[in-house]
């Protein structure tokens, strides 16, 4: 097996985006809880979003969500981010809030409520110019509840016809690549039950040499972690962390099932998609409902590193060996051995030689920043 010094320099091209959303108050479907201290704009999500960076060195962009973190000047906004020491990341679009979008967005039968969510995106493609970042999340819930209720071959065609109008020329020219978020499939979601159906017309669109087609979901909702494809199916795009622990996707990545997550991130690695080169997005999609924004964050983003080193650890000669063997539980054992080996002081050792604290989680509450809960009095939280 590697040793930790071996792989350490494979540790230091890491990054994970952070969601603005994570910072403002969420909750279930029952319940949204307020907490001292939320952001009352889209700044001081930013600034939440930096510290997470600063005690982490693992968190150098924030992804916006249009309507939510909507502004007049997205350049200042960008300029705002980074005097933070952060970057703007992926523009989420948003097409299930609004009134209008009960029956769908980008299929709506109605032609006047699918012009609104095409000119959406064509929005959020202008705030990707005003704000230097490269990727396009569609959070597309235009699924069905039951049997019989939407044409799906209808919608289906107007899904590939709207994506294409919801591209300017001037993208397709510029090589702009659309990195999408999976359908809402999730069990109590109100477009579940046509979701992987129009996924499968998603997957084989693409309207030009700068527009790669997308790959299938393999949807956080089932597996705890999120993937996007990009070129035929095959190229993977980005990753969205999470645990799905009840009903929605928003608890803390490896929270309940740290092996699922260390098997993921050895399979994104195997195939490449950790170089530096990749061009893969790696991303949480969390919010925080009961326990605190900011250490919520940054328990994440550590637990993604912890497995992360543990996924680099596995002695691939020896498993590759005992796999064309027939060796199964040989394999196996090279497996558990790097899984059940514990990175954690190693980690706080190499983060220290980096300038950065050993005990992210304890530096942070320590720090003085906390004091947020006391100074963020008055106004109106944010939130979803």
């Amino acid at each position: 097996m590697p040793t930790f010094e071996e792989i350490a320099l494979q540790l230091a091209h890491q990054a994970i985006e952070v969601p603005s959303w994570a910072y403002g108050n969420s909750g279930t479907r029952f319940k949204v809880f307020g907490s001292p201290g939320t952001p009352r704009n889209v700044e001081e999500k930013i600034a939440d979003a930096a510290t997470v960076h600063r005690f982490t060195g693992l968190a150098p962009k924030v992804a916006l969500h249009i309507p939510w973190d909507m502004v007049d000047d997205f350049g200042a906004l960008t300029r705002y981010a980074a005097d933070q020491g952060i970057d703007i990341g992926t523009i989420n679009s948003n097409t299930f809030q609004d009134e209008d979008y009960k029956f769908g967005g980008l299929t709506h039968h109605d032609p006047v409520i699918r012009q609104k969510a095409i000119d959406h995106h064509l929005q959020c493609l202008e705030i990707m110019g005003d704000t230097g970042s490269s990727d396009l999340k569609i959070w597309l819930a235009d699924g069905s509840n039951y049997p019989g209720q939407a044409d799906i071959r209808n919608r289906q065609d107007r899904l590939a016809d709207s994506l294409k109008r919801s591209t300017p020329s001037s993208a397709r020219t510029n090589g702009l690549c659309w990195s999408t978020r999976s359908l809402s499939l999730r069990s109590t979601t109100p477009t579940y039950l046509t979701g992987e159906l129009l996924w499968s017309r998603f997957r084989h669109w693409g309207s030009g040499p700068g527009l790669p087609r997308h790959g299938p979901p393999c949807a956080h909702h089932k597996c705890g972690v999120h993937r996007r494809s990009t070129a035929e199916g095959s190229k993977l795009g980005s990753f969205d962390f999470n645990s799905r622990n009840y009903a929605d996707d928003d608890l803390i990545v490896g929270s309940a099932d740290p092996f699922q997550l260390f098997r993921i991130l050895f399979e994104v690695i195997r195939g490449g998609g950790y170089e530096p080169d990749s061009g893969v997005a790696f991303m949480l999609d969390q919010c925080h409902n009961i326990e605190k924004k900011i250490p919520g964050q940054i328990r994440s983003v550590l637990n993604v590193q912890e497995m992360t080193a543990r996924a680099l650890l596995v002695d691939r000669e020896a498993l590759a060996e005992a796999q064309t063997a027939g060796d199964v539980l040989g394999a196996h054992q090279v497996f558990m051995d790097a899984f059940y080996t514990d990175v954690r002081p190693d980690l706080a050792s190499w983060r220290e030689s980096r300038g950065l604290p050993g005990d992210p989680m304890a530096a942070y509450a320590e720090s003085g920043y906390p004091k947020i809960e006391a100074d963020r009095v008055g106004g109106s939280q944010m939130s979803w």
